[in-house]
């Protein structure tokens, strides 16, 4: 298992000041600690990612079932931060990459013993690279099957983003939904890293290639091109929820929530979702007791890898505090 290697560092630097995301401001502090951590020349903490993987590789995989009317249920699961490509933040959250969910969804579509698609999301959100991808192949999903998103117990920012175009959106009684927004960040280390004693010479060709580059501060004219390129994504964010769920894109903007997550009950009210009720009420309804009792049943196996992975964590952040 590779954690933490230059290459892959770098890649991670790159992926993440490159491009906006659409993700719960709670996940920030998580990325702002891996990108501050790399910039500094800090390692990042192996326990605690370690312990995340463990934790994606003990999901066991979700149940299927066949519904009354006959044919099979396709539940794909979408857990932790999502973004194009899996890289260090997706690993730290036990993340998933949407090249994955396109393959998930494509082989439910294509399957002609599949009639039902049931997508299974707790995530933050990610990154915004994608999303409007993958919207698009929820949306031509739903045209040829019904897809149902249920979110339990988190569907944020761009796991809400992805899944506007099921044909329902359902939240557990819990469940928190929405985060419609849009973020960058950019840290400026340049204090931090003079008093680490490195001083960095930055050498370029093309006016704008070097702004912000390796932690330094960002020029107004710099700060004012980085916020149009976010203004860009959440453009696109609004318009997909605007088309999935059939209102105007001001309703969106000014009615979903305008970057809060809303608990279940405001989000039917807003419009965000279609109807509350659990996972397993869903798939009782189209399948009867079996698929209920086998979905409790996968979700007891998530909540132990869960809880695994949250006792490393505290564990190796007890470890550094000494």
């Amino acid at each position: 298992m590779t954690l933490d290697t230059p290459q892959r560092s770098a890649h991670l630097l790159s992926f993440a000041l490159e491009h906006p995301w659409a993700i719960t401001a709670g996940m920030l502090a998580t990325i702002a600690d891996l990108l501050a951590r790399h910039l500094t020349g800090a390692p990042s903490d192996p326990a605690a990612i370690a312990a995340a993987l463990v934790a994606r590789s003990n999901r066991v995989p979700a149940p299927q079932g066949t519904p009354r009317g006959g044919g099979t249920i396709a539940v794909i699961p979408m857990f932790g931060v999502v973004a194009p490509r899996i890289n260090l933040l997706s690993e730290a959250s036990g993340g998933t990459t949407f090249e994955t969910l396109t393959r998930q969804l494509r082989a439910a579509v294509a399957d002609p013993r599949v009639t039902q698609i049931v997508f299974d999301v707790d995530s933050p959100g990610g990154s915004t690279a994608g999303a409007t991808e993958f919207a698009r192949e929820v949306r031509d999903a739903a045209a040829t099957k019904p897809v149902l998103a249920h979110a339990q117990h988190l569907m944020a920012s761009a796991a809400y983003w992805a899944m506007s175009g099921a044909t329902e959106i359902i939240a557990s009684p819990s469940a928190l939904v929405g985060s419609i927004g849009v973020f960058t960040i950019h840290e400026d280390l340049s204090r931090a890293l003079e008093q680490l004693g490195v001083k960095r010479t930055i050498i370029a060709a093309g006016k704008y290639k070097a702004e912000g580059v390796a932690g330094s501060a960002l020029s107004p004219e710099a700060r004012t091109h980085v916020q149009q390129v976010v203004d860009s994504a959440y453009g696109r964010f609004v318009t997909d929820v605007a088309r999935g769920r059939r209102v105007p894109v001001a309703t969106v903007r000014s009615g979903f929530g305008e970057g809060r997550t809303l608990d279940a009950e405001a989000a039917q009210r807003a419009g965000l979702i279609s109807r509350i009720a659990t996972l397993e009420e869903i798939l009782g309804a189209l399948d009867g007791t079996a698929a209920a009792a086998s979905m409790a049943a996968h979700r007891q196996a998530l909540a132990r890898a869960q809880v695994a992975f949250h006792r490393h964590t505290l564990e190796a952040t007890a470890r550094r505090s000494h």
